[in-house]
């Protein structure tokens, strides 16, 4: 078992939902982050006063998965999120050592 992380840009959150549901993959949990990677944020206006804007806003998407979908999980991330332009965004993946399913006690592949 793995854990996907995705961070994308909030506005493809539609996209790679549907993208993963498409492979088979129908929980997943996002939060909503804030970061810079090479970005390095920019520059807003705001009442006629430049400032810098050094945290962009992101979202933090995290499923997990069967070992044997991890990079069909990590190609439907990268093909929904893409949009070619710095600050696309990172994939992590990491290993799940137990899952447990609360309600039934299920435990590992049948947790997820």
């Amino acid at each position: 078992m793995k854990i996907v992380m995705a961070i994308i840009k909030p506005f493809k959150l539609e996209e790679v939902r549907d993208s993963l549901t498409a492979i088979g993959v129908h929980g997943l949990t996002v939060t909503e982050v804030k970061g810079y990677g090479r970005q390095k944020g920019h520059t807003e206006i705001y009442r006629g006063a430049e400032y810098a804007v050094s945290f962009l806003p992101k979202l933090k998407i995290e499923v997990a998965v069967a070992s044997d979908l991890v990079a069909q999980v990590i190609e439907a991330i990268t093909a929904a999120a893409k949009t070619g332009q710095i600050g696309d965004g990172k994939i992590f993946v990491s290993p799940i050592e137990q899952a447990v399913r609360i309600r039934t006690g299920e435990r590992d592949q049948d947790a997820l």
